[in-house]
């Protein structure tokens, strides 16, 4: 009689535990963990003022980088969520290949930060605690503290600069609840950003039109208020 009613508490339990972990139409959901911009990046070739032309087989290369991620979300419905993708700065080295006379290697360093707002989309029942969901949003990626290496101001180059962008974010992830409040989370993003990268050498403007277009990994926890 016992073991009945011990085994009766815990189907119980087991029923009623999901419907604690719901996310809900008002939730505020916070979220923190490593987040990494991955550029798959693919350029121009670029133009060289001092040549008056593109050199073919150029190209820009950008590594990647891997920072604090923040993720604010409100729960418009119960399946329907708005979304801010926050960082610390990124920090990315810029590099040119396929130059003349020694000019190709490292340009310099750049820092961006690209906020995402997204509309987010909760297919599962309120009522589960596993949260797959799917987003589409709008990037803005601002670029700041470029500069040169010594090493490419010793090669005759001058001032480096990168145009800000506007862009789609497509974004798929998913939340698990540990507790009634926290949950672990997984997301991937697809972040459509083109910029133009400027700099000189002889005194001449030196261009490339650059699709960044990075993969943006993020892991962490969250908390639902």
């Amino acid at each position: 009689m016992r073991n009945s009613i011990l085994a009766a508490s815990l189907l119980a339990l087991a029923v009623a535990s999901p419907a604690a972990f719901a996310h809900k139409e008002g939730d505020i959901i916070v979220r923190a963990g490593a987040i990494t911009v991955d550029p798959h990046e693919s350029s121009s070739d670029i133009w060289v003022g001092a040549l008056d032309t593109k050199v073919a087989g150029t190209k820009a290369t950008l590594d990647s980088d891997t920072q604090l991620g923040l993720n604010f979300a409100y729960m418009v419905t119960d399946h329907v969520g708005v979304e801010l993708l926050a960082a610390t700065p990124f920090s990315h080295s810029v590099g040119v290949q396929g130059l003349p006379a020694g000019l190709s290697g490292k340009l310099g360093d750049i820092k961006h930060l690209p906020p995402t707002l997204s509309a987010v989309y909760y297919p599962m029942a309120s009522s589960s605690a596993f949260q797959p969901y799917v987003g589409l949003g709008i990037n803005y990626t601002w670029f700041f503290d470029t500069e040169l290496t010594s090493s490419a101001e010793d090669k005759g180059f001058t001032g480096l600069d990168l145009d800000n962008s506007w862009g789609l974010a497509y974004q798929v992830g998913m939340d698990y609840m540990l507790t009634e409040n926290i949950m672990i989370n997984g997301q991937v993003r697809y972040i459509d950003i083109d910029t133009k990268g400027t700099t000189s050498y002889g005194g001449r403007e030196v261009e490339v039109d650059v699709d960044v277009d990075p993969f943006v990994y993020m892991v962490g926890l969250g908390y639902k208020f």
